[in-house]
């Protein structure tokens, strides 16, 4: 992998020449897991690997992470590693190496006092690198799609079974416990989320597990997700009854079925990112739930579940094949219920593939 991990490098270095910056630091998360593959641990001691726009790069670690560093092949990149001890001034040390510079950045998710402490060794305001990483980072490669659509077929098969953990009388918390066992089952490394929201807990989008007690004929939002082995990420929501759900949820969830259809219909090369929210927010309006319908329509996904491009209005990007992303339209009618359909799509040359494919129909259990 370490071939792959230097083209990455290199694409950041290009990407530096071309503005006014000429080096860019940046701490454990998943902008270090895609340029180098290397999870480091985000500790209050300093790892960071600094790019210039030259092409060469360092990496610095505390001494006790040096065996880490090394187990995941960082030199093989042709990273320069260096190591710290406890008394020594990690941000000084990197300095002395990498060398001065007038136009710093930083990677946006950086910690305030990692970025302080380059600040203060430079005598430099830092910079956010903005959109330097991610518009790498978005288009994915055709071995990140296959990575994609594991994860998708993993998630889909936790909800294929739902039905065993999903009734009546049983807690939200009950039933979040038993998902998050089987998506770790499934393939996932790592839960990275569990919402089951029934009733009216369905209209908070992003409700947190509770000991609600779960009744018949009442609509349950389902929004699951975790990370795979490869680094990439799920993110899947479906809806459920048990029993005979409302005439009115029915109705409108008629609607938000041919809503999400639309984008989906919509979503293909050369479109613009709001262009897909329009499509799908144009149908919930004309029939009365555009006020309900309160979130985006999509977010970006690949190491983290939430990256660019985000599928929202004002985002005139075009989309590309390489793009992946979510499209989860709903509708949130507060002390009543809520919906969303959520499935995650990547681009190809002449429109989008879904890596979630279990029915999109309100599941009745």
């Amino acid at each position: 992998m370490s071939k792959m991990h230097q083209d990455r490098i290199a694409s950041v270095a290009a990407k530096l020449a071309l503005t006014d910056n000429d080096v860019i630091f940046i701490t454990p998360g998943a902008d270090l897991r895609y340029l180098t593959g290397y999870d480091a641990l985000p500790l209050e001691r300093l790892t960071c690997l600094a790019v210039r726009s030259s092409g060469q790069a360092w990496m610095i670690v505390p001494t006790l992470e040096k065996p880490s560093a090394l187990a995941h092949g960082v030199p093989d990149m042709n990273i320069e590693l260096l190591d710290w001890q406890e008394t020594q001034d990690p941000y000084s040390l990197l300095l002395s190496v990498v060398g001065t510079s007038e136009r710093p950045l930083v990677n946006n998710l950086m910690w305030v006092e990692k970025a302080f402490g380059l600040r203060g060794a430079f005598g430099k305001e830092v910079a956010l690198a903005g959109k330097l990483l991610s518009d790498i980072r978005e288009v994915k490669t055709a071995e990140e799609i296959v990575f994609l659509h594991e994860a998708g077929a993993a998630i889909d098969s936790v909800h294929s079974n739902m039905y065993k953990w999903l009734r009546p009388g049983r807690t939200e918390r009950e039933v979040g416990k038993d998902i998050a066992e089987a998506i770790l089952a499934a393939g996932h490394v790592t839960v990275d989320f569990v919402i089951v929201a029934s009733g009216p807990n369905g209209a908070s989008p992003h409700h947190e597990l509770s000991d609600r007690i779960i009744q018949a004929g009442e609509p349950v939002v389902v929004d699951i997700g975790g990370t795979m082995a490869s680094g990439y990420c799920s993110d899947c929501t479906r809806m459920y009854v048990c029993g005979e759900a409302p005439v009115e949820y029915v109705e409108h969830y008629a609607v938000l079925l041919a809503a999400q259809a639309a984008a989906r219909s919509h979503a293909r090369p050369g479109v613009t990112c709001e262009s897909v929210d329009a499509a799908a927010r144009d149908v919930l309006s004309s029939a009365g739930l555009g006020d309900q319908f309160i979130h985006r329509t999509g977010h970006g996904i690949g190491m983290e579940t939430h990256e660019e491009p985000y599928i929202v209005t004002g985002n005139k990007s075009l989309l590309v094949p390489g793009h992946a992303f979510s499209i989860e339209p709903g509708f949130y009618f507060a002390g009543k219920f809520g919906a969303r359909i959520e499935d995650i799509v990547t681009c190809t040359q002449d429109g989008i593939l879904s890596a979630n494919n279990n029915s999109r129909e309100l599941v009745v259990l």
